[in-house]
C-alpha cells in the first residue's frame, strides 16, 4: 500500500510543483496519474521512492514513512519503468535485467533462469537475451525495462510515461502485455501518463491532475469520461471529441464526433 499525507514540493526557486495533495492506493490497484506536463504527477511517483522528497507532508509504503528509509535499499524493493526504458547500453538485455539482483548479493543460476522467465513474459525470446539496447527497438527495449522492474519481484511498481516513446501500435501491444502481467502478478501500480486513452485501458482508478498536482476528478475511467465532473476535466478527456454519433457515409455506418471528424466505424456484434 501507498499513502500520500497532505504532501507539497516546493524547489528553491519558488516553484510549488505539488500543492496539497493525499491518495491511499491499495494493494494489487493500478492507480493513474493522468495530466499535462509540468502538473507535478511525476514528482509524486518520485517521491515514493525517494528521488524526490516532499518539503511538506510524507509519503508511506506499507505504514513505514519512506523518509525513514535508506534511499538505496527503499529503490531496491520497488520497480521503477521509465520513458525511453532506462538501460545500460554496455550490458546485455539479461544483464540488464539481472541489475537489481546482484547489486543484492543475488546473481546465480536461480536468478538468471528467473530473468530469462520474465524476458518470456514480456514477449522477448530467447534469442534477445544477449544483445546490446542498442540492438533492440524502442518497443522491446521498454519491454526489458519492465522485466527489470519485475526482478526483484517487488510489490510496487512506478511507471512513468513508460509507453509513450514508441509507435501507437507498438504501444496497444505493451499495454496488453502490461495488463496480462497485472492479472498474472497483482502488484500495486502507480502510473504516470498523459494519454486519457491509456489511463482509461490500464487504471483501476484515475486521478486528473492540474497544476499544482490539485485533483480535479477522480474515480474509474469509465465515469471521468462519462461524467467530467468540471470544464476542465471534459477539456482535457476530449471535450466535443468524445460527443460520438453515427451518420451513414459512403454505404458505411461511422461514426463522428460532434465537430463532423470520422472517428471509427460502426461494426455489429
Amino acid at each position: 500500500m501507498i499513502r500520500f499525507e497532505h504532501v507539497g514540493m516546493t524547489f528553491p526557486d519558488g516553484t510549488r510543483a505539488v500543492e496539497d495533495f493525499s491518495l491511499e492506493i491499495p494493494r494489487h490497484a493500478t492507480v493513474v496519474l493522468l495530466g499535462s506536463s509540468g502538473c507535478g504527477k511525476t514528482t509524486l511517483l518520485q517521491m515514493v521512492n525517494r528521488m524526490v522528497d516532499p518539503t511538506a507532508g510524507r509519503v508511506l509504503v506499507d505504514g513505514e514513512d519512506v523518509a525513514s528509509l535508506n534511499p538505496v535499499t527503499l529503490r531496491r524493493r520497488i520497480g521503477y519503468v521509465m520513458q525511453n526504458a532506462g538501460l545500460l547500453p554496455h550490458r546485455t538485455v539479461l544483464d540488464n535485467v539481472l541489475t537489481v539482483p546482484r547489486l543484492a548479493g543475488r546473481a546465480g543460476a536461480a536468478e538468471k533462469a528467473r530473468a530469462h522467465e520474465l524476458l518470456e513474459m514480456v514477449g522477448l525470446t530467447p534469442a534477445l537475451a544477449q544483445r546490446y539496447p542498442a540492438q533492440l527497438s524502442g518497443g522491446q527495449r521498454q519491454r526489458v525495462g519492465v522485466a527489470r522492474a519485475l526482478a526483484a519481484d517487488p510489490d510496487i511498481l512506478l511507471m512513468d510515461e513508460p509507453f509513450s516513446a514508441v509507435d501507437p501500435v507498438v504501444r496497444a501491444d505493451l499495454q496488453a502485455e502490461l495488463l496480462r502481467i497485472q492479472r498474472e502478478l497483482a502488484k500495486t501500480i502507480l502510473f504516470v501518463t498523459h494519454d486519457v486513452d491509456e489511463a482509461v485501458l490500464l487504471g483501476d482508478e484515475v486521478l486528473v491532475l492540474r497544476e499544482g498536482a490539485r485533483v480535479e476528478q477522480r474515480g474509474t475511467g469509465e465515469h471521468v469520461l462519462l461524467r467530467p465532473a468540471t470544464d476542465f476535466v471534459a477539456r482535457f478527456v476530449g471535450g466535443d471529441r468524445r460527443r460520438l454519433h453515427v451518420e451513414e457515409r459512403a454505404g458505411t455506418p461511422t461514426v463522428v464526433d460532434a465537430a463532423g471528424r470520422v472517428a471509427g466505424t460502426l461494426v455489429a456484434p
